[in-house]
């Protein structure tokens, strides 16, 4: 048995591995721990986990499907403010998923939406790819911890300013999903 796993059963204590921040039916994003399930509300905005969540049996009274029904009528805001980002400069590896070569690249900012990276390698829109990379401790709870990421290429275009370097693309992906990867060596070059 993985070694973090009898920690959680013997010791009652989890070093968390937090998933990627998902939406809730409430409206809310939360965290779930990898490790030992635990989940926890998360912040956009501040870009920190804030209190533990206790999932409670759902109520399903003609009071909350009142209020269910009530919240479908509210107006949508007509704006929205362009999600908070995290200016990083970590190297990424990345491919078209379960297929071809590693590519180099930068990401240079991580928000709710997802990634943008500079690269040398272009994929079209909706491309489904494969990156690998340092997650910074605000999102994954750990330091120093190693992702292979599910994502969806949503935008690409060249840039100008790099156009004579190697890195001369700018893709902006959406992370479906990722996995720690503990204790492995860097994916092979192919």
């Amino acid at each position: 048995m993985p070694q973090k796993l009898l920690d959680v059963l013997m010791l009652g204590r989890c070093s968390h591995e937090f998933s990627w921040p998902r939406r809730g039916s409430d409206g809310d994003f939360y965290q779930v721990c990898l490790v030992c399930a635990a989940e926890y509300k998360y912040d956009w905005k501040t870009m920190r986990r804030t209190e533990r969540v206790e999932r409670t049996a759902p109520q399903d009274s003609a009071e909350s499907a009142q209020t269910r029904r009530r919240s479908t009528h509210s107006r949508k805001p007509t704006w929205v403010p362009r999600a908070r980002r995290l200016k990083l400069d970590t190297p990424v590896r990345y491919r078209v998923k379960n297929l071809g070569s590693w590519h180099e690249g930068i990401i240079q900012n991580l928000s709710q939406s997802g990634v943008l990276l500079q690269g040398s390698q272009r994929f079209p829109n909706n491309t489904l790819v494969e990156m690998v990379f340092e997650m910074p401790e605000e999102i994954s709870g750990q330091k120093n911890s190693t992702v292979l990421c599910q994502g969806r290429i949503i935008r690409t275009k060249e840039t100008r300013e790099a156009k004579d370097s190697a890195e001369n693309s700018s893709l902006a992906a959406s992370i479906l999903d990722y996995k720690f990867v503990h204790q492995r060596p860097a994916p092979p070059e192919e």
